[in-house]
């Protein structure tokens, strides 16, 4: 991000905090535009990166063709209605078809997209279409279990609600054997 679009953001968020009746020139309050921009970049660091690219980096040809499965990752996000956090974790697999990836860029893949502004549908295909596009395997399970600050603090304010998503391709939606196998190891 430039220097000027640092500053240009700053100003718009000292702004924000005038229009909402506060005085952006109290002691604690003098950086905050500076701290909210910083914050915001790295909430969003996720449009500067590709996640192909992250897959490649460590793509090996390998002949295993077994279930790969990386659970609980840790997937905070913002939601692109109303700019809050949601939260939870993500478990991502895939049946390799003669490639294999890091399991360390499985996670950076799941990081990169929560990192935008999303919404968890899109979020949960995107993590798939990844997968499946860039190593081609014989098929890729994603679910997504988060909850919501947008409905927690605000609107219904329902503290213990859960979004769970999910999307598959190849054996996991063709083969119910392979389906209930990823489902029971999630549990």
């Amino acid at each position: 991000m430039t220097h000027s679009t640092i500053k240009k953001l700053e100003d718009h968020y000292k702004e924000i905090l005038e229009l909402l009746g506060e005085d952006p020139d109290r002691e604690g309050l003098v950086k905050t535009p500076a701290r909210v921009v910083k914050a915001m970049q790295f909430l969003t660091k996720g449009y500067q990166e590709n996640p192909a690219d992250i897959l490649n980096s460590a793509r090996f040809t390998e002949e295993y063709q077994q279930m790969v499965l990386v659970k609980d990752i840790e997937m905070y996000s913002l939601c692109e209605h109303h700019m809050l956090p949601f939260y939870g974790k993500a478990h991502v697999a895939y049946i390799p078809n003669g490639f294999i990836t890091g399991v360390s860029k499985i996670v950076r893949v799941v990081e990169t997209y929560a990192r935008r502004l999303q919404v968890q549908e899109r979020l949960t295909v995107q993590i798939r279409d990844c997968i499946q596009d860039t190593l081609n395997p014989m098929g890729v399970a994603v679910v997504i279990e988060a909850e919501h600050m947008c409905m927690q603090i605000r609107g219904v304010q329902k503290q213990n609600s859960k979004l769970v998503t999910s999307a598959f391709t190849g054996a996991f939606l063709k083969d119910v054997r392979t389906r209930e196998e990823f489902m029971h190891l999630l549990h």
